[in-house]
């Protein structure tokens, strides 16, 4: 579906929320690096007590995602483990501020290196008047 809007007009965000590994490790590994050249970004949140080590190697944090060969384009993986903001400093509406805060930190530089790799400037921005 994202390939068919590479031209900036949009842009996507797939949020996927797990309580297990991956068993599949080379395959998720090989989709993501397809997906680094389309117009999205993948948020991975590990609810439970699962081992999600597994997932740091898809954030790409450290180092670039590679599949069969080929390198990521670019980081489209923000992996964030829901357990760290159950328990912890402050009140329950401060960690989950802090839980939005690190699912979305991402966001806008991957958005940034997508436009910039394919040399998409922005727009003008709509004027709309409405009643006054």
């Amino acid at each position: 579906f994202a390939s068919t809007y590479r031209d900036g007009s949009s842009y996507f965000v797939l949020l996927i929320i797990t309580d297990g590994v991956i068993s599949d490790m080379p395959q998720t590994m090989e989709a993501i690096v397809q997906a680094s050249i389309l117009p999205m970004s993948i948020i991975i949140v590990g609810v439970g007590n699962a081992d999600f080590s597994a997932m740091e190697t898809l954030d790409g944090d450290v180092r670039q995602l590679s599949s069969g060969g080929r390198t990521a384009e670019r980081d489209i993986v923000q992996f964030v483990p829901f357990r760290k903001f159950l328990q912890g400093a402050g009140t329950w509406q401060s960690r989950q501020m802090q839980l939005a805060k690190e699912v979305l930190a991402e966001i806008p530089g991957q958005v940034v290196a997508y436009m910039s790799k394919h040399n998409i400037k922005p727009g003008p921005i709509p004027v709309t008047i409405g009643p006054h």
